[in-house]
């Protein structure tokens, strides 16, 4: 009788010690967002600003960041749930909804309002004129359909330039791999984001001869999307990340570009904080970054357009089905 009760009590033991080892871990995965980003530049530094000085912390949370190499690479992830959070153009989220998924990525909050690229060339162009110096040339554009893809290409069209007649935009590599091919001899010009642009300049590799996002315009570019039941599920922590995020913004638009750089080095190990301060400085020079997490309908409109002119879509996207705006103005 007394080995039955004891062997009870080592049993009652182990499922209290399992249970309250369940409910702690559960407790602590519960304070992780996973976060898959299209590609990893100082172009969205209000994000690792937040990472590093720790307002995301500050919000209870912990950010696991993994690099997906592309926006269709970024939205599977999302769509498979192996990510909670995608950080990729907004043209993304319209292509999941207009598959017809009911559980579609619903964007919360908008990062970037113009495109950060920048057209590198192997030679120094002194002269060099978006107008001109692009006929008969062929530019490495990233893939169709993708934003950096359409920004470029409505930035060339608005200037008379007709692909396969007076220009040719290659739009076979892969947007993870432009830089090698180019590097390969592939193509007259690409575009690169930074701080990759002012390395391969540094190198003397080839030369930034000017801003896809100045010459394109506004457009909402890069936004954070989550599945519609993600964000049901998980109100209150879609809510804090919106609000480190927010303070992030805050701080790069409030500091210059050197203390910027300081705060997010760790997350650019090996690159010189005086190349992170240039890059920084570049896109503040040109409003690339939002001030504000919140998106416009009218910019939303401006997005749609540049997607139907490139052909990739023909039907309309109400705004309040891919644009969750609550948590940007809580």
């Amino acid at each position: 009788m007394k080995k039955l009760i004891a062997t009870l009590v080592v049993c009652l033991l182990i499922i209290i010690l399992t249970f309250t080892c369940f409910v702690g871990c559960k407790e602590t995965d519960d304070k992780v967002i996973r976060v898959n980003e299209v590609t990893h530049s100082v172009f969205y530094a209000p994000l690792y600003v937040a990472i590093n000085k720790g307002f995301f912390k500050d919000e209870g949370l912990e950010i696991e960041l993994t690099n997906g190499g592309g926006s269709d690479n970024t939205m599977t992830a999302l769509v498979s749930k192996s990510a909670d959070i995608a950080l990729a153009g907004p043209e993304a989220s319209v292509y999941v909804y207009l598959e017809g998924k009911t559980d579609y990525a619903v964007i919360f909050a908008q990062l970037t309002r113009k495109d950060g690229s920048f057209l590198v060339g192997r030679e120094k162009e002194e002269d060099f004129d978006w107008d001109t110096s692009l006929i008969g040339k062929e530019i490495i554009g990233g893939r169709k359909g993708g934003m950096p893809a359409m920004a470029l290409e409505y930035a060339l069209v608005n200037r008379g330039y007709v692909d396969g007649e007076n220009i040719t935009i290659n739009y076979d590599v892969k947007f993870d791999l432009i830089v090698p091919a180019f590097e390969s001899g592939t193509g007259d010009y690409c575009t690169m984001f930074e701080p990759a642009a002012s390395n391969y300049e540094k190198a003397g590799k080839g030369y930034i001869l000017g801003s896809v996002g100045e010459a394109s315009g506004d457009v909402p570019f890069t936004s954070f999307s989550a599945l519609k039941s993600y964000i049901e599920k998980n109100p209150e922590k879609i809510e804090k990340f919106t609000r480190a995020l927010q303070k992030g913004m805050d701080y790069v638009w409030e500091n210059t570009p050197e203390t910027v750089a300081e705060a997010v080095k760790n997350s650019f190990v090996g690159t010189e904080v005086d190349l992170l301060a240039a890059a920084i400085k570049n896109y503040k020079d040109i409003y690339a970054y939002s001030k504000t997490t919140t998106m416009k309908e009218e910019d939303f409109g401006r997005l749609i357009d540049i997607i139907t002119d490139a052909g990739i879509i023909d039907k309309e996207v109400p705004f309040d089905k891919i644009f969750d705006n609550s948590f940007a103005v809580k």
